[in-house]
């Protein structure tokens, strides 16, 4: 049978894409292309994570056959490892979330791409926090960040990866409470978004690494320090219209609902919970949010119409 790529045989449709079941014969060894690891991408950005569910065992399988065909199918495998580990974190499935971003690292380490590293290395960072792994995720994200940054005028692509390498560590080590690396981490992140605003924008190609996404990490990581106020500062200068993706917004919205009721604010913190379904659904359904739902019901049940 003649091999064909995985978009080609209409599964992954892009963003917002509802299709049906995927046919059998499309699982015959089919060729993963730059289009079809883009197309999932679009659907993790847009929350459209049953979709993504859907589609994933076929990806997987042609990530497994790309991984052995040179540095470029090995990255494109490790694009479709990174997706789905990132799809168990959001699942709460730490377990198959650390599986996938161990396969992305040997994938990412045989393309050679430092890119490609950064993104394997960030994937992995959450699932080794969650287990007390957090010196290994640091090393890990520090040295990715190191290799981008060699030479003495990184490209684009280089900055903006150690940027957000960057603040996922400060996000890593303000969750294991460790104040000075985190600050520095974030730091380096916001020195890298400067430089990157100084190259030219590729048209097609939005931005990852921006002021806003900083202000959004900041939520969390000063929130974990024990800096509400601080937390809500940057909850306060960051424009959610300003994040390109809906999974964004909705990160966005969770991390300030959690930083208002650590501030007692628990009006605050629903309104923010609400903008959470109206920016992407299916992260509202997430198990983590749902705890969050809940906290708020049995802190004040008359907000949510419940009787006490």
């Amino acid at each position: 049978m003649k091999r064909r790529s995985v978009l080609a045989a209409g599964v992954a449709l892009g963003a917002g894409a509802v299709g049906g079941p995927v046919p059998a014969w499309a699982a015959a060894e089919p060729r993963l292309s730059d289009d079809d690891v883009a197309a999932a991408r679009r659907l993790f950005a847009a929350s459209a994570y049953t979709r993504l569910g859907e589609v994933l065992p076929l990806l997987l399988a042609a990530a497994a056959h790309s991984a052995e065909r040179g540095p470029a199918g090995a990255a494109r495998a490790a694009g479709v490892w990174v997706l789905a580990s990132q799809l168990a974190v959001k699942q709460g499935r730490t377990s198959p979330a650390g599986a996938y971003a161990e396969r992305a690292g040997t994938a990412a380490r045989r393309s050679g791409d430092p890119v490609v590293l950064a993104a394997a290395a960030r994937a992995a960072a959450t699932p080794l926090r969650r287990t007390g792994r957090t010196d290994e995720a640091l090393l890990l994200l520090a040295e990715a960040r190191t290799h981008l940054l060699v030479g003495t005028r990184p490209a684009a692509a280089d900055l903006e990866a150690a940027g957000l390498a960057a603040l996922t560590a400060a996000y890593t080590a303000a969750q294991a409470h460790r104040p000075a690396p985190a600050r520095d981490f974030a730091a380096q992140a916001e020195e890298n978004t400067l430089r990157l605003a100084r190259h030219p924008h590729l048209p097609g190609r939005p931005r990852e690494l921006t002021a806003s996404q900083c202000a959004l990490y900041g939520i969390g990581i000063h929130r974990h320090l024990g800096d509400v106020d601080t937390a809500l500062a940057h909850a306060r200068q960051l424009r959610p219209d300003r994040l390109l993706t809906a999974e964004r917004r909705a990160r966005a919205a969770t991390d300030t609902a959690r930083a208002l009721l650590d501030a007692d604010d628990t009006p605050g913190a629903l309104a923010q919970l609400r903008l959470i379904e109206l920016a992407a659904p299916l992260e509202a359904r997430r198990p983590s949010v749902r705890a969050l739902t809940a906290r708020v019901a049995e802190l004040r049940p008359d907000l949510l119409g419940l009787s006490n």
